[in-house]
């Protein structure tokens, strides 16, 4: 294999990353061992004031969006161009340069461009808040603005979070066909993101819609009603009860953000048995698999990987998402997985967003197939959403 000419790739690609000038690079031809993965694009972004490559791979059914430092990528890109990718193409504002390899022979050919303006790089893109007016009634009731309308010193956190929330979800449900989709919010708590999701879609993107948001706490229902109602939020709703015992019939997404252990479980079967267009949920917390994986027998080359507390609770948390995932694309959703910061005090969070998709779930033995090797490999007997959707 022509290592130079591997090199000579990536010096190109480096140059570019440093120089600002990459636009676009995408490696094809995968034939590594990763089930399903099909390709990879990678661009550049600023996060937090760092360069990083940010990766989008492309599996059948989900993609997965990972950032990376620039020696982490250069190491890793030199791998997949050696052993699992055949060819890659690198788009820059002066040039463009394509990648293949058959075997040890390795081509390169460079062609010089014009006029190709550079791509921004800013992953928090300076943008215009979602919502730009304070003076609502229900930001007021939130405890986020104080009586001159202005948001509140210890609320400016919890004001960018739920921007950022409505900056997330506001364009999966502009995606959904229905006329006027019906979102259901499972442990909506004080209905943060209900109240900005509904003001900005109604008010702002013009986009009727009804919102119920579902709460076992009485009190807060109460409040979530009355304070709808001083708003003028006529599709928006709370109504009392237990994730499981709500009727999610007829809703068009379900979303569940930080819900405890197995109830973002109940809330993704809740999607499931109502043919939801859209699930949406942010997991907090991975008990079931953790407890699991601890009292099961594991593969020993994992020992390295759960014998610390720390290791074994991030592990626990991949596997069980990972799961979910595939539990979905059994059920026919196209899934994604990936990490946000809601604010500047809280630490990652994992989301996983499913959209219905006739495609997806049509390989039922593989799916199930890669759903009990990962649970034979880290010792787990049963996930709890498989006994939900009766597996």
């Amino acid at each position: 294999m022509s290592t130079e000419r591997i090199e000579e790739f990536l010096s190109a690609v480096k140059s570019a990353f440093a120089g600002s000038t990459l636009i676009k690079l995408k490696l094809g031809g995968y034939h590594g061992g990763e089930p399903d993965l099909k390709s990879v694009d990678v661009k550049k972004i600023v996060a937090k004031g760092v360069e990083k490559f940010s990766f989008t791979f492309h599996y059948k059914t989900r993609d997965i969006i990972k950032n990376q430092i620039q020696p982490e990528a250069m190491g890793n890109l030199r791998t997949a161009l050696k052993d699992e990718f055949r060819s890659a193409q690198l788009a820059t504002t002066e040039f463009d340069m394509s990648f293949e390899r058959n075997g040890d022979k390795v081509r390169i050919k460079r062609t010089e461009v014009e006029g190709r303006a550079a791509v921004s790089t800013e992953h928090n893109r300076a943008k215009n808040r979602p919502l730009t007016q304070t003076d609502k009634p229900y930001l007021h009731a939130l405890g986020i603005t104080g009586k001159d309308g202005a948001v509140r010193n210890d609320a400016q956190d919890k004001f960018r979070q739920i921007n950022k929330m409505v900056e997330i979800f506001a364009p999966l449900i502009q995606a959904i066909t229905a006329e006027q989709p019906r979102i259901v919010d499972m442990g909506a708590g004080k209905g943060y993101l209900d109240f900005a999701l509904y003001d900005y879609l109604a008010n702002v993107a013009q986009r009727p819609v009804e919102i119920v948001g579902v709460e076992m706490r009485e009190g807060l229902v109460k409040d979530g009603n009355a304070t709808a109602a001083a708003s003028g939020f006529s599709g928006l709703s709370f109504q009392p009860g237990t994730i499981l015992d709500y009727d999610a019939s007829g809703a068009d997404a379900v979303i569940a953000l930080h819900a405890c252990d197995t109830a973002t479980d109940d809330a993704i079967y809740k999607g499931i048995a109502a043919g939801a267009s859209l699930i949406a949920v942010a997991p907090c917390c991975h008990k079931q698999i953790r407890r699991q994986i601890e009292a099961g027998k594991p593969e020993g080359k994992l020992d390295v990987l759960l014998r610390h507390g720390i290791f074994l609770e991030r592990q626990a948390e991949m596997v069980t998402d990972a799961l979910r995932a595939l539990l979905l694309e059994l059920n026919g959703y196209r899934t994604k997985v990936f990490e946000f910061v809601s604010d500047a005090h809280t630490p990652k969070n994992n989301l996983i967003v499913a959209e219905k998709d006739g495609r997806a779930g049509r390989d039922r033995e593989a799916i199930l197939r890669q759903i009990a090797e990962t649970k034979a490999m880290f010792g787990i007997e049963r996930h709890y959403l498989e006994g939900l959707l009766g597996l």
